[in-house]
C-alpha cells in the first residue's frame, strides 16, 4: 500500500508536467518555401474562392438596366460642376454656402481669434466644484 508521501509526490509530478506543457506549447510549423508552380496554384485557388462570392454578371446587368436612362450621367455632371465663388457657375444659379465678411475678399470672412471654445468656462467651473467636493470628502474620510 503506497503511503501518503508517495501519493503527494506523484500528484505534484503530474501537476508539474501539466504546467510545463502549458508553458512550452508545441511550436508552429515553420515557413517552408514552395515552388513557383505551387505558389501560382495557391493564388489561383484563392482568387477562385474570392470570385465565388462576387456578384454574378447577370445580376450586375440587371442593376445597370434598372438605372433610368442618363441618371448617372447627370449625377456625375453635377458632381463635377464648380461650386466655389471663383468657378464658372452659370448666371442662372445662385452661389450658396458663401460667407462674406466686412473688408475681406468676397467669399471669405475675417478669421476668428484663437481662444477657448464657447461654454468652456461652464465646464471648468463644474470641474473645479467637483475637485473641491472630492477633496472635502477625502479630508472627512481621513479625519474619521
Amino acid at each position: 500500500m503506497p503511503d501518503k508521501k508517495d501519493e503527494i509526490i506523484s500528484a505534484l509530478e503530474a501537476r508539474i508536467a501539466a504546467l510545463e506543457e502549458k508553458a512550452n506549447p508545441p511550436k508552429k510549423e515553420e515557413f517552408v518555401p514552395v515552388s513557383d508552380a505551387e505558389w501560382r496554384d495557391r493564388m489561383h485557388q484563392a482568387q477562385e474562392r474570392r470570385m465565388a462570392m462576387a456578384t454574378p454578371p447577370s445580376a450586375m446587368q440587371d442593376l445597370v438596366n434598372a438605372e433610368p436612362r442618363g441618371f448617372m450621367r447627370g449625377v456625375l455632371r453635377d458632381n463635377r460642376a464648380p461650386t466655389g465663388p471663383g468657378g464658372a457657375i452659370p448666371s442662372s444659379q445662385q452661389v450658396s454656402n458663401v460667407r462674406t465678411g466686412g473688408s475681406a475678399t468676397p467669399g471669405w470672412s475675417e478669421p476668428r481669434p484663437l481662444g477657448p471654445p464657447e461654454g468652456i468656462r461652464h465646464v471648468d467651473a463644474i470641474a473645479i466644484a467637483d475637485e473641491v467636493r472630492q477633496r472635502a470628502e477625502l479630508k472627512r474620510k481621513l479625519g474619521e
